[in-house]
């Protein structure tokens, strides 16, 4: 009975293998309906399995989600170009070009004598070439990295940055192995990150960052775990200068008095923030950055649940789109929220925080006016140490998102917007009643 299981098992996973390498090799974000057929199929074999886990060994469980993620290993980015401006960064890193100092419109006007058929390439893939660049020094030294090898082939920095990123994701495979077994949890609970198609395609496929930053945040949680606080501090640090969104995790912290009141906490903090950030100083980059930030915060969306339905009530009022205010309001609401809940959790133990965090992350996203697949990833690996499974959920409804690159103007139709977010809205209300995320006006109780 065991070996005709071990057989199903195996072909599950080649047929997964198989709507992989058709989805990264063989398909557009444009083709909704046969990604989305792809997506939830894989999704569903991905929860099959891991369900079934029990019987696997975690050694051949890594394998398979192992080979998933290196059978994307020759595609080119197919559900997001964000990729392009990645290699443009590293590529003008790489000619001497600080990428902060001009958006790709100016620097190709100016520079004339230092664009290469390469350049030109990655300028026609960009979608954000009136804007400066958005990512962190951490990342460019990255991207830098992986130019070194472009010799005007696109694919070769590709692979390089997929390396990278697949050398991160094990290393979030052996963390939450670690913290599933500190926290005396299901070690078949790891398959609901390693075995997730969103994981998949947005690490391994898209090449998103996500998967370093929560490596750092799963770091941060083992040091945690070990009592660390100069680890915990270093640890988040580091992701925030991958993303600075894992800041907002830092109030969590900052108003328990374990680490408030160590100077080491301070210390690990300040030592990598200063490591990570310190080149913004060069020709004062940190205005430019700073600048594309508050564009990107104030101008886009997408995918947005609380920020449309506000919108809706703003169109009403005024008659116009009222982002540029709309968005300063729920910046604000979302500070205020994270600070309740954090000083009202402020007294847990490491399974508490991981509910913290997860309940700060989820109040973060559901406030925000763009809300890309990938943003979804940290809070994922954080949800596989707690009982709570609106990530999950999430991480296949947010498939409906991509409907919109099918249309003029990407234009979102409501329909796929409310399929998207409604099981996911009563799920979440469903696990604060039952306090499986934390609930702002009392003290979270330990992990079941």
């Amino acid at each position: 009975m065991k070996s005709k299981n071990s057989i199903a098992y195996f072909g599950l996973s080649i047929l997964a293998c198989l709507a992989y390498i058709w989805i990264g090799y063989g398909i557009d974000r444009e083709s909704f309906f046969l990604l989305f057929g792809l997506y939830s199929f894989c999704f569903f074999i991905g929860l099959l399995l891991s369900k079934q886990s029990e019987n696997i060994s975690w050694q051949l469980l890594f394998f398979i989600g192992l080979i998933f993620r290196l059978s994307l290993f020759w595609s080119v980015p197919n559900l997001s170009d964000d990729y392009a401006r990645f290699l443009w960064d590293g590529e003008l890193l790489g000619l001497g070009s600080n990428p902060y100092e001009m958006p790709p419109k100016e620097w190709m006007a100016q520079n004339q004598e230092l664009i290469s058929s390469y350049l030109e390439k990655l300028f026609q893939l960009m979608n954000s070439k009136g804007y400066f660049s958005i990512y962190p020094p951490s990342n460019q030294l990255i991207f830098w990295f992986a130019g070194l090898v472009s010799d005007s082939q696109i694919i070769y920095p590709i692979i390089i940055l997929r390396l990278v990123l697949v050398s991160a994701e094990m290393g979030v495979f052996f963390l939450l192995r670690k913290l599933l077994l500190t926290l005396k949890l299901s070690s078949s609970r790891i398959g609901w990150y390693w075995l997730n198609p969103l994981a998949i395609l947005e690490i391994s496929g898209n090449l998103h960052f996500e998967g370093l930053v929560l490596a750092s945040i799963l770091g941060a949680l083992f040091f945690i775990s070990r009592s660390n606080v100069f680890g915990t501090s270093a640890s988040l640090f580091a992701g925030v200068g991958i993303k600075l969104v894992p800041l907002i995790l830092l109030p969590s912290l900052f108003f328990d008095k374990n680490f408030r009141k160590k100077p080491t906490f301070w210390l690990g903090g300040l030592l990598i923030f200063f490591l990570a950030f310190s080149p913004l100083i060069i020709d004062q980059s940190y205005v430019n950055l700073w600048e594309s930030i508050r564009l990107y915060q104030g101008k886009f969306e997408f995918n947005g649940s609380v920020y449309y339905l506000l919108r809706e009530v703003g169109f009403w009022i005024q008659g116009y789109n009222t982002i540029a205010t709309l968005t300063k309001i729920l910046s604000l609401t979302t500070f205020v929220l994270i600070i309740w809940f954090s000083v009202k959790n402020s007294k847990r133990d490491t399974s508490g925080i991981i509910r913290l965090w997860v309940s700060i992350y989820l109040i973060y996203l559901f406030l925000q006016p763009v809300v890309h697949p990938w943003y979804l990833l940290p809070v994922l690996g954080l949800s596989v140490l707690i009982n709570s499974r609106t990530a999950i959920l999430w991480s296949w409804t947010i498939i409906f998102s991509y409907q919109a690159y099918g249309n003029i103007d990407f234009y979102e139709n409501p329909l796929f917007l409310w399929i998207e977010y409604v099981p996911v809205f009563l799920l979440v209300f469903w696990e604060f009643r039952q306090n499986k995320l934390n609930y702002p006006f009392q003290v979270s109780q330990n992990e079941n």
